[in-house]
């Protein structure tokens, strides 16, 4: 199972709806999202070019990052993220609505199989040091102007601004994360409209997947995603009415579904 731990709003979009929000990855938690990796291949592309006093190679790859580099908004990716543990104190904490919400168990095999072309499944992975990346060698090789590029330098860009979305800082390495990912600037095939979130403070990116489509293109229905639906460990979710709201979305079979939390984490005070 993959655990998205969310608040009850959220929930109501995900099983009501059938929509699952990616929102931009820049604008979560870890502010060093994509900037950790992209900064850590910049250094040691750098890096190798001055270990061969190649002045001219190094000062071109420093000039092409840092016009790059700067484009981050144009190269930001959107997820909806997940981890692979169930019932957890600190996702509870940073995710659930500090305890107050709930979290859906979403089967991984069905959702890998549900992804494909924009949209991919990336298993999160925590590392400051990326100097081994194979695609350090592939730009230190595009620099050299005596050596024939292996691609386009745009498109090896490109590639590196798609996989940072699944580099974290290690300090996050205890949240085991997955995530649904799509970097809308790589694919001229991708139909997904944004929509834009509203609030009293700003206004936010995202976009929608529409789970019942993806779900039918496999002959399945939304509820054949979801293994478990569990309320939080500091929420006041009436089981009554969260039967009664299933009933009411069509997805009945899913009240058997639903466990409360064991986690015995204190509810906030006022």
């Amino acid at each position: 199972m993959l655990y998205h731990y969310t608040d009850f709003s959220a929930f109501d979009g995900i099983i009501r709806c059938a929509e699952l929000r990616l929102n931009n990855i820049l604008n979560m938690n870890d502010t060093a999202e994509m900037r950790l990796f992209m900064n850590g291949i910049r250094r040691a592309v750098v890096d190798r070019l001055e270990e061969d006093q190649d002045k001219v190679a190094m000062e071109n790859a420093e000039l092409f990052f840092r016009k790059e580099l700067a484009k981050e908004f144009h190269y930001s990716a959107y997820a909806a993220c997940f981890s692979k543990y169930r019932d957890d104190a600190a996702q509870w904490e940073r995710y659930g609505h500090v305890g107050q919400g709930v979290c859906i168990a979403f089967h991984e095999e069905l959702l890998r199989k549900m992804v494909g072309g924009a949209i991919s499944l990336q298993e999160v992975y925590y590392q400051d040091d990326i100097s081994n990346h194979p695609l350090v060698n592939e730009f230190y090789h595009a620099f050299h102007q005596d050596e024939p590029l292996s691609r386009p330098l745009q498109d090896i860009m490109e590639d590196a601004w798609t996989q940072s979305a699944a580099f974290k800082h290690p300090s996050f390495a205890s949240e085991k994360e997955f995530r649904l990912v799509v970097s809308p600037f790589v694919s001229n095939d991708f139909a997904i409209e944004p929509k834009y979130q509203v609030s009293m403070d700003r206004i936010k990116k995202y976009y929608p997947l529409d789970l019942n489509r993806m779900c039918g293109k496999l002959s399945m229905h939304l509820a054949d995603l979801v293994g478990e639906i569990i309320i939080g460990p500091t929420s006041p979710q009436s089981l009554p009415i969260l039967e009664d709201y299933l009933d009411d979305c069509g997805l009945n079979v899913l009240k058997a579904r639903i466990s409360l939390s064991d986690c015995p984490l204190r509810k906030p005070t006022n």
